[in-house]
Parts: C-alpha cells; structure tokens; sequence
C-alpha cells in the first residue's frame, strides 16, 4: 500500500506538508506528479507548486534526482521503507489545484500526491493530519475507520486526523478534498447518500432548498440513465465554495468540485427562482451528468488516463456539448423551471455562437482536438479563431435530439442509454457514436450527425425549433453588439474594448482589442449605450479612443437596416399558437 501523510503545515504560507511511505521501494523508484487534472484540458504543471522535496531510509538521507519538470528518481538500498517529504503551495481558488488559508482547505490529489512508479495499481492511503480544531472533511473516497481514530472525535467533533483509502492511483486521482467548517446536508436519491457540503456561504443561505432541488436534478438524471436502477456509485459528495464573485465545477467519479457566486445561493424568506440560482442549478445538473457522461462513459482515448502529457480526443464535442445540453433540459424535467425559461437558455445559447466567427473557421472536433492549447488559453482573438465545444456541441446535440424525435422512433436519451450499455469498457469512439445514431435514427441522420461534427461554419437550428414551435423573438440591439466588439463597462474604467469580432463594424472602423473609447461624436461615455441617447439610428458617428497612450479618431460608416438586422442578437420563445400537430410535437420534446 502507498501511504501519504498530508498535515496543514502553514495556512499563513498556504503550505500543505506531504510525507509519502513506499513499502519496499524499486533500486531506483520513479516518482511523479500529474501535469494535468481529468476534465480540465490544459497542462498546468502543478508540480511548480511542490518544495523541497527530499527522501530518505531509515534515518539515512536519498539522493532524489529530478529528471524532468514532473519526475523524480530515488537511489534506493535495501527494503526499508522510502519516505519522501515535501511542501505544496496551495493558493489556487479554482477547483483543479489546491487552496490552504486559516478558514478553509482544498486539494486535488493531482496537486499534492506524487504517483509512485510501478505501484499505481496498488492501494492508496491517505491520512490527513493535524486539522484545525472545528475542521472537518468532505471526500468522495473511502473512508478507513478500523485502526484509526474515528472521524468524530470526542463529544461529536470532528477528529484531528482523518484517513481515506482508494484503490489505485487513478482512483486517487479522482477524489478533491474539502477541508474546514462548513455547512453539510444530505439526501437520497436512487437509493444511494448523496452529500452536500458548502463553504463561505451567507448565514441566510438556504441550504434545505439547495438540498431539495438538487434531489430532483439527481432523480431525474439516475432515471434516464438506469431506469429504476440505482447509479454506479455508494455514496456522492457535491462540494461547494460560495465566494464573492467565481463561476466553475470539475466533475469526479462520486464526487463534484464546485463554486459559485454568495449571491446566486437560496436564501431564506427569499421567493422566486432567480437567474443566478438558475445557473448554479445548471452547473450542479451539469458535473452530475458527468459522472455518466465522461467518468464512466468517456473517450477511448482516455483509457488509461496518460498523467504525463496531453490526451488528445476529438470527441469533447459529445462529452461536455451533449453535457452541456442535458444540464438546462434537467432543470425543465425536475420542474425547476418552466419551458418558456428553457427557451430562453437556449436562445441564449444560440446567440453566443451565432456571435461567434470562429466556428466558420472551426469545426467543433477540431476545437475538441485543440482544448489543449485554445479554449483554456483564451485571448483577444478567441472569438475569431475557436468555436467552444461546450456551446456549439449544445446545439449538435439539440439538432440531433430534434431529428431523432421527428423519426418518431428514438430521442437522444434512447442513444446516451445505449452507449451505456453497449460501449466496450466504456470506451467511446465517433464510430460507436454514428453507428448507435443510425440504428436509432437511420443512416442519413448519422452521416448528417458527421457533418455537424466536422464541418466548419452555423448549424442551423432554428428550422427544427420551428417544427416544435419554437420561433425567434429579437432583442433590444446594443451599441456593442451593432459594433461587433466585447467591452468592459464602468464608471470608473469607462469602456474598454476586449475583443473585436473578425467582419464587423467596429473592425471595418479599426477598433483594436486593448482600445478605451473615450468619446461617440464629441460626448464622453462610460457606458457604449449611452450613446444612443444622441447618435442616429444607422447613422455615421466617431469615436474617440485611447490606444497606447495615444489619442486618435475612428469614423464608423453608415449602417443599413440589413446591416443591423444581422448584428441584432435573438431569443428564443414559445409559439404562442402553434396548431395541435406542433404542440404535440412541443410537449414530446419538453413536457406540458
């Protein structure tokens, strides 16, 4: 078994102490930490994190060698067990590393547990030591209780040391650790505890409405996957960390890491659904339908995890698109909200990738292949450049659905139950994709599945929500929007250009990424609308701007009505008198 003893050593210095044991170590033991954590797609280097790293036998010191940015070699002598020590920087507020102050603990085991060669395959133990009195703990792995000091200690609190147990590596791996004084509730959904733990909440948090809401996401998930069946887990933890303004999640095998903003929380006294929780619930619904869609069910590619470098796959599009789909449509099943806020999200949806001219340079296979390198390494030139397979693969799996109910034979949850019981070890690949598609839906669909995949450029949606009635409704045009650029708004900063998107306006004009627009036609703005109090609709006006230091005048041309019309963003809303044949078709997609 591979131990690591993980103490709080300097929440002042954010600094976790890590003292890992090998029993019966190799001559020369290879040792290394993960570059990459599962669900997030870049190379993040987490060992820059780890110090003073030192080893020894006994009470004889090792040579610890290290022979490239993620791996270490220890000259070993004998059996005696290796003992390994060293520090981790833990000041990452993110959900894929590690966070350590006076109030609260966090960590990914891919930030702080160094995977020993040859050895992976066996058990894990880690034994967190040296808590803070009041500190409890949150995992979704095992927890040891024979031989060790109970989780709770004396007179109901939580103990000082708490130990966990998986049953490799790669299991290891898959479990964060929340660590503090938080809030924790739980219920049960498909017969199995799920857990619910939230940190720096608000005191009027409502955290029994979070429970009750996220049980009916949770029913409603385990039901289209396992139809009366129970999930594929003993126990699920969600952890939480409300802050003051942060949006995110990272799915596990049991277990998801989550943060949102205080202010999207329920709160007691506190009616209504408000746009905030809406998306909170959404990304609850989102990391939970992973741990079907991507933890069980995953690339084929991604079997075994390679830790040590990119794992490239063209299939995110399903995996966090199709995701992406189901998340909101959860949130419609389990009665959270109604279909016309359904529409809504995704008109919205829509409108984002409509407004993106990447994706007529992108395919979202392409985007899947290149997660490594662009969608988290965002730019200026993001939104020229890329199409987000999250979004746009939101629409392929909307598309599909549609087409697969209009057969009249299938619906897309008819292909994710298949691909759960048919895919080999899990192992999903584009052809096992296709070849469900079109023995549920024929083989024209499949092969125009292919084409939405691969081919660059919109994929037209709005013909198919038209059949179930469906229609555009237009929304009040901004001066951003008319422009083609992505702006910072404020009385202070004033208004700062971000981006500027390839074909439009503002581009034709020649805004630049990094501009501040100090001026429209001779009158300041700290706000762009505000210059629609005084320039002509579809009318030439001026800008002035701040580039580099330097102040310079920029013409924008006349506009035609068509001009603006293809610049205006659209939402989405239910026909308010569709006949009996779209209706039915309606209420067959989402529900009376």
């Amino acid at each position: 078994m591979i131990h690591y003893r993980i103490e709080v050593a300097d929440p002042a210095a954010h600094l976790f102490k890590v003292t890992l044991t090998i029993a019966d170590p190799a001559p020369e033991q290879p040792l290394s930490l993960p570059v990459w954590i599962p669900g997030s797609y870049m190379v993040r280097e987490f060992s820059r994190h780890l110090s003073r790293l030192e080893a020894r036998q006994g009470t004889q010191p090792r040579e610890l060698v290290q022979l490239a940015k993620d791996r270490w070699s220890v000259a070993t002598s004998g059996r005696a067990a290796l003992v390994v020590t060293y520090f981790a920087y833990a000041f990452d507020a993110s959900v894929r590393t590690a966070w350590l102050t006076d109030d609260r603990g966090f960590f990914n085991t891919t930030s702080l547990c160094l995977a020993v060669g040859g050895r992976t395959d066996e058990p894990h133990r880690v034994e967190l030591h040296k808590l803070p009195a009041g500190w409890d703990v949150a995992t979704g792995m095992t927890r040891v209780d024979a031989g060790v000091k109970a989780a709770k200690g004396a007179k109901g609190k939580p103990a000082r040391t708490q130990v966990f147990e998986s049953a490799d590596y790669d299991e290891l791996a898959d479990h964060p650790f929340e660590l503090g004084a938080f809030w924790r509730g739980e219920f049960t959904a498909g017969g199995v505890v799920h857990e619910f733990v939230v940190s720096g909440a608000w005191p009027q948090f409502d955290g029994a409405r979070l429970l009750a809401d996220t049980k009916r996401i949770c029913d409603e998930e385990i039901r289209l996957w396992h139809v009366g069946g129970k999930p594929p887990f003993e126990r699920y933890v969600f952890m939480l960390y409300a802050t003051e303004d942060g949006y995110g999640g990272l799915e596990h095998r049991a277990s998801t890491a989550l943060i949102a903003s205080r202010k999207d929380l329920p709160r007691l006294g506190v009616a209504g659904t408000s746009d905030g929780y809406v998306t909170l619930l959404g990304l609850i619904s989102h990391e939970y339908f992973h741990t079907w869609n991507v933890k069980r069910l995953k690339p084929a590619e991604f079997l075994p995890y390679d830790f040590t470098q990119e794992n490239y796959t063209e299939l995110l599009w399903f995996f966090e698109g199709f995701t992406s789909y189901y998340d909101d449509i959860f949130l419609l099943r389990s009665g959270l909200i109604d279909a016309a806020r359904y529409v809504k999200l995704i008109g919205r949806t829509v409108n984002g990738v409509r407004q993106s001219p990447g994706q007529h340079v992108q395919s979202v296979a392409e985007s899947s292949f290149d997660a490594w390198i662009k969608y988290y390494r965002s730019d200026e030139n993001t939104p020229n450049a890329t199409v987000s397979y999250y979004t746009k693969g939101s629409l392929v799996a909307l598309r599909l659905d549609l087409a697969l109910r209009a057969g009249g034979k299938a619906t897309l949850d008819d292909v994710m139950r298949a691909l759960w019981h048919e895919a080999p070890c899990g192992a999903v690949t584009e052809a096992l994709i296709l070849k469900t598609v079109a023995r549920l839906g024929g083989k024209a669909l499949a092969a125009e599945l292919r084409d939405w995949v691969h081919q660059r450029g919109e994929l037209d949606v709005l013909a198919a929500l038209a059949r179930v009635g469906i229609e555009p409704e237009p929304e009040n045009l901004t001066l951003a929007t008319e422009l083609g650029v992505r702006v910072s708004e404020g009385p202070i900063t004033g208004v700062q250009v971000k981006a500027v998107l390839a074909g439009g306006v503002g581009s034709a004009a020649g805004l630049s990424a990094g501009d501040e627009i100090l001026a429209v036609d001779g009158w300041r703005v700290r706000r762009l609308d505000e210059a629609l109090a005084w320039i002509r609709t579809g009318a030439a006006f001026e800008l002035l701007v701040v580039r580099q230091q330097r102040v310079r005048t920029l013409r924008v041309a006349d506009r035609s009505a068509a001009q603006r019309g293809d610049a205006q963003s659209r939402g989405l809303r239910l026909s308010a008198n569709p006949n009996a044949a779209t209706l039915g078709r309606r209420n067959g997609w989402l529900g009376k």
